[in-house]
């Protein structure tokens, strides 16, 4: 099953007082199989974001950690049309457009969005494709 990364589970590999052994663990999942996990393009974009805003070395950070991450056979999905409209159904269901798109692309792909968001995994638990990190639940 591919595995949909959320940035809220990236950030915890960059920030000490975010650690958590749930994302440790899709860390070292994703560096041995790349090829089980999927971002959205624009988790690229939200992740630099925040580590230029909350990392003291932000930029280096970036470089040294996703970069790599990214360019290791981790699937990346471009906006299409597809991923638009199935997107915008989640924003009906509650979802930010931002969050919309990585549940949008774990629903096309078969997978499971991995999120420390437990607002966004509420709105749309029935539609079992997200699964929510926090509180004990194992990857």
């Amino acid at each position: 099953m591919i595995r949909v990364v959320d940035v809220s589970v990236a950030v915890r590999w960059f920030l000490a007082e975010e650690a958590h052994p749930q994302a440790d663990r899709v860390l070292e999942a994703l560096i041995a199989q790349p090829e089980a996990f999927a971002v959205p393009e624009l988790f690229a974009f939200e992740v630099l974001a925040v580590l230029q805003r909350l990392h003291p070395q932000g930029l280096q950070a970036f470089r040294e950690g996703v970069i790599p991450l990214l360019q290791s056979g981790l699937f990346r999905q471009p906006m299409t049309e597809k991923l638009a409209v199935r997107a915008a159904r989640y924003v009906r269901l509650g979802l930010t457009g931002y969050d919309a798109c990585y549940a949008a692309l774990a629903a096309d792909l078969k997978g499971v969005w991995l999120t420390f968001d437990r607002k966004a995994h509420q709105a749309i638990h029935k539609e079992g494709i997200s699964l929510f990190l926090g509180e004990g639940i194992q990857f």
